[in-house]
């Protein structure tokens, strides 16, 4: 069967087309991705405006077109953060499902990160033990941990690197030190409160990360390790990512992109990103991240063929 997943996230519109089958490793058959971030079109009243409304529908329309093209037999769409969030969300998910011939369905946040969670214990098995994930997204972190497929912990706090940037570090290019400061401490107070019942589990016996922030950080910060079979993993130390964080703010959005793994759609809001990284692996007590390739989209195929 082929399966296209559309994610509708809070900095991007990705489609992911899949070659899946039941007891089978879904193998990718396409990807298609427009950067949106609608966290930059939220309104005072928690309105998307009708820019942003407008370059959404377009991009979603892209996406169920190319999935098309590529001889989708079916279509799954999610939507995230940013469109569950907005105060004219419901109508925008009637509009935008009729554009894609789907429903649209709207993840909660824990149902983000427990789909996430999903696809990590799918790509390491159950050699890896208890697994901790952290994923970073446009508009909120997710935190999840167990030995099973389903998480005994799934939480989201509002974190993401999208909407820390519009909060803290829109101002300035390169932002102020002040700004990043007022960030961490925010991030730090948010953690504090939120991470209690992921301490209070079983230590892992593995910590995971997902998402193109900490894909891009790992890049800079990080060491590639070669697996056979399987290319590249990439593992990244909170020390490593300690020292990177402070460069990265001194930059402009526009130098970070000569950086390797950082294009422009994240040059500007991946220095809230690695505050966020950093703070959520001190708060977790996680001295090192393995980069995980699978995420939410894969969850989704997974938890869709699991059904079938």
């Amino acid at each position: 069967m082929r399966l296209g997943v559309i994610d509708i996230g809070s900095n991007t519109v990705h489609l992911l087309v899949m070659e899946a089958r039941h007891g089978a490793r879904p193998v990718p058959q396409a990807s298609h991705k427009t950067t949106v971030r609608l966290m930059r079109y939220l309104q005072p009243d928690g309105c998307l405006s009708p820019d942003g409304v407008a370059a959404l529908q377009e991009a979603v329309g892209e996406a169920a077109a190319v999935g098309r093209e590529h001889g989708i037999e079916g279509t799954m769409a999610l939507a995230t953060s940013a469109l569950r969030e907005a105060t004219n969300g419901p109508e925008l998910i009637e509009d935008l499902s009729e554009r894609i011939g789907a429903p649209i369905e709207v993840l909660e946040g824990d149902e983000e990160a427990r789909l996430t969670f999903l696809a990590a214990r799918r790509w390491y098995g159950w050699g890896a033990g208890r697994l901790l994930l952290l994923d970073i997204g446009g508009g909120s972190l997710e935190i999840a941990t167990g030995v099973d497929e389903s998480p005994d912990v799934a939480l989201s706090v509002p974190l993401g690197a999208g909407r820390m940037t519009r909060e803290f570090l829109d101002e300035d290019d390169p932002p102020a030190l002040k700004d990043v400061e007022k960030l961490r401490k925010h991030a730090r107070k948010v953690l504090r409160d939120a991470v209690g019942p992921v301490r209070e589990a079983p230590a892992p016996d593995h910590a995971v990360a997902t998402s193109k922030t900490f894909r891009s950080l790992a890049r800079l910060a990080g060491m590639p390790r070669q697996v056979m079979g399987t290319g590249e993993r990439w593992r990244m130390r909170q020390e490593h990512l300690a020292d990177w964080e402070p460069r990265l703010a001194r930059l402009s959005s526009s130098d970070r992109t000569v950086l390797p793994g950082i294009g422009p759609g994240r040059a500007k809001q991946v220095v809230a990103g690695a505050v966020v990284a950093e703070e959520a692996m001190r708060a977790l007590g996680v001295d090192e991240v393995e980069i995980c390739p699978w995420a939410l989209r894969e969850g989704a195929i997974l938890q869709r063929l699991d059904h079938l």
